[in-house]
């Protein structure tokens, strides 16, 4: 079974409007309000293609209220672990010429609370993979990714890490199973500057000689790559006009995994599993936060994989 663990969720609130003017009201229009954090949205996607996970999670107030309520209508399980202060409500605004994000840091999360969530880990029998994702609430030290890593390593639990922590480097000696950075993470926490398809080969063997098992790469309408440690793919992007850029790389990550995982060796599988995961970011990005993803099937066969080496 696949958990996913959202330390810092939110609720998202997509909003359009013609103008942004000082001392006015500014008037809006196609509200969504989506329950969010990056392990919740790869369980929502992955549910979405007929694959089951569960949901980890600290919650607190009406809007974590609100996440749990919105996640059990999904016929998703959910454990949350409550905490005191309310979940974040973050703002996307999208004024036709671009997009304004306005991110809240999240609520504070205790040590009894923390330790809560290690031991109900520890307690589960069917956890195989556990995706974490996303940032870390105040409270949480980075130095919990270790606390939740050694967990996995004595329990055998394949880890799937897709965190924009400078932790991120250190982690790599518990030999994460996945990890899915992009080339701002790349650059911000391993000052690798990634500038053509030469640098992305060396960055992502240095990255697998490091620890990392298999290493997902994006890089938005650039594409994506994909190496196991014996061949390097590549994926193009599907160009869309961009609505929203929340939930596209937690989506795209989710596609991968819906079909990889039915069989890491097979190379249809990562092909295939590429193919989804462009195909579901992009589907994402022209829509308000996941959408329906009614054009992911269309748009895979747009997407061209080629085998790098």
């Amino acid at each position: 079974m696949i958990y996913t663990l959202t330390t810092n969720p939110a609720i998202d609130m997509n909003i359009c409007t013609n103008s942004i003017e000082r001392k006015i009201v500014n008037r809006t229009h196609d509200a969504v309000y989506s329950a969010n954090g990056k392990g919740l949205n790869v369980s929502f996607v992955l549910k979405y293609f007929g694959v089951d996970s569960k949901v980890l999670g600290f919650f607190g107030g009406f809007s974590g209220k609100y996440i749990i309520e919105e996640t059990r209508k999904k016929n998703i399980e959910i454990f949350p672990v409550e905490v005191e202060d309310t979940t974040r409500i973050n703002i996307f605004l999208n004024d036709a010429e671009g997009e304004f994000k306005f991110v809240n840091s999240g609520s504070f999360v205790e040590k009894a609370q923390q330790e809560e969530m290690l031991q109900m880990m520890e307690s589960f029998d069917d956890l195989e993979y556990l995706s974490i994702s996303g940032s870390l609430p105040p409270g949480i030290d980075s130095s919990y990714y270790e606390e939740i890593l050694e967990i996995c390593e004595k329990k055998n639990i394949k880890v799937i890490l897709d965190i924009s922590s400078p932790k991120l480097k250190c982690l790599l000696k518990y030999k994460p199973f996945l990890i899915k950075p992009n080339d701002e993470e790349i650059a911000g926490i391993f000052g690798i500057i990634v500038r053509d398809e030469e640098d992305i080969k060396d960055v992502l063997k240095y990255l697998h000689e490091q620890g990392a098992q298999n290493i997902f790469l994006t890089l938005g309408e650039k594409g994506s790559y994909f190496y196991n440690g014996k061949n390097i793919y590549y994926a193009s992007a599907y160009e869309v006009k961009l609505l929203s850029s929340a939930c596209a790389g937690d989506s795209a990550l989710a596609g991968f995994l819906s079909i990889w995982l039915e069989d890491i060796n097979n190379e249809e599988n990562i092909e295939q599993g590429l193919k989804r995961a462009s195909a579901t970011g992009a589907n994402v990005a022209e829509s308000n936060a996941i959408g329906d993803l009614k054009k992911v099937e269309e748009y895979m066969n747009e997407i061209r994989i080629r085998r790098v080496e």
